[in-house]
């Protein structure tokens, strides 16, 4: 076995330490090391979304990041987009428009939705559909999850803005 390796991160806001292994990736630390299973591990090569978080506000699939690479940097999963007063605005959505299913993509694209709005408060049709091309999914179709971001983008200025911890 490898030498363990001590990393200073940020998980949701919080400050942790991790103790893992080099080869380790953040996904296997985020769900069998720190028990945050709304990260999914789909492919783990990078083409389903289904394992994606925020590292320092940046959209990363975390089956191809290894946990050594957080030290210093803050980790934002599913379990930390919820905003005090209950759910994310995106999260509202994806419920109100039944955009899933199984829910094994369903933490992917909303990870993936709140990267976009943060850069985009306002995208085009084209452009949620273009930003969520890296995730799959083989229940819903699409298009429920699209309306859900677009419904969501329109109704940023009731809601204040897309909250959570992003930087």
């Amino acid at each position: 076995m490898a030498d363990r390796v001590i990393v200073n991160t940020s998980i949701n806001g919080e400050e942790a330490t991790l103790l893992c292994e080099p080869r380790q990736t953040l996904l296997e630390v985020l769900r069998e090391g720190l028990r945050l299973t709304g990260t999914k591990e789909g492919c783990s090569n990078g083409n389903c979304g289904a394992c994606n978080v925020l590292l320092d506000g940046v959209l990363v699939n975390s089956c191809l990041v290894l946990a050594v690479e957080a030290e210093g940097r803050s980790v934002t999963t599913i379990e930390g987009i919820a905003l005090p007063e209950g759910l994310h605005p995106l999260q509202q959505k994806f419920l109100e428009h039944a955009a899933l299913q199984c829910g094994i993509c369903t933490p992917g694209f909303i990870i993936s939705a709140k990267a976009l709005l943060e850069e985009n408060p306002s995208p085009t049709e084209e452009e949620v559909r273009f930003w969520l091309a890296g995730n799959l999914c083989r229940c819903t179709g699409y298009d429920k999850i699209v309306r859900a971001v677009l419904d969501t983008a329109e109704a940023a200025p009731s809601v204040g803005s897309f909250g959570g911890e992003t930087p």
